[in-house]
């Protein structure tokens, strides 16, 4: 079992500073100045995150929590050189496994949100905060949205949010974005019993916002130079103005 592990980056350096944790395979950190920063996006990912896949140990580097903190944070300056964005990337959750019944069951996304909602509501107080939530962790976020205060949710490669249409968000906008490369488009959204999230948030009748995510395959949505990218960014940085709709 992984060692749980808190760690705050600085903007310069990315050094981190760990505190000891309780036992567990969690992970957050911070890239960026969080004291300075007026918009903070928090990045939450999906199933099989773990202490060796969050910053590393994929073929796609964006496609780890880490590598799509600093690929959202690059294309914020890239944006706005004077952008005041910290970007969270957010393990405080116990990742499922693809292949487990988990995946497809609401209990980890249930025992995760209480903590995101704390997270947000407590070290994040009075900042401008984005939730941009991959594949499981949408699940996640949907249940902590209520609640937390956030500007926005962001959810994309989602197997459903296991909630009520966009009016149970709590105030947040929603918003839903899906790759045309992304095998999650092709997963029946449905609800059996415990099995299943409900209907897809990309579809017309849930009310979420569609944003644009081009020909994104499931671990792609971070990638540099991407249209999915670039969304998420503005979304980010409270430009939702400039938002391409899907």
């Amino acid at each position: 079992m992984f060692r749980r592990t808190f760690a705050v980056a600085t903007a310069a350096a990315l050094a981190y500073t760990t505190v000891p944790p309780p036992s567990g395979d969690r992970m957050v950190r911070v890239y960026g100045d969080l004291g300075a920063a007026e918009h903070v996006a928090v990045v939450v990912p999906g199933s099989d995150t773990t202490a060796a896949t969050f910053d590393g140990g994929r073929a796609k580097p964006y496609s780890t929590p880490g590598g799509g903190a600093r690929a959202l944070l690059a294309e914020a300056r890239a944006l706005d050189p004077k952008a005041r964005l910290a970007v969270v990337a957010w393990l405080g959750y116990d990742s499922p496994a693809t292949l487990s019944l988990g995946v497809v069951t609401g209990g980890a996304a249930g025992r995760g949100a209480p903590d995101l909602r704390r997270y947000v509501t407590g070290t994040l107080a009075g900042k401008r905060v984005s939730l941009l939530c991959h594949s499981y962790g949408s699940v996640v976020c949907a249940k902590a949205a209520p609640g937390a205060g956030v500007a926005d949710v962001a959810v994309f490669g989602s197997p459903g949010l296991d909630v009520s249409p966009a009016d149970g968000m709590g105030g947040a906008r929603l918003w839903a974005g899906g790759g045309s490369r992304d095998w999650m488009r092709r997963v029946p959204k449905t609800r059996i019993g415990p099995i299943g999230f409900g209907p897809d948030p990309m579809g017309p009748a849930f009310g979420a916002r569609p944003f644009a995510a081009g020909t994104a395959g499931h671990g792609d949505y971070f990638a540099p130079g991407g249209v999915s990218l670039r969304n998420l960014t503005l979304i980010a940085l409270g430009r939702t103005g400039e938002v391409t709709r899907g």
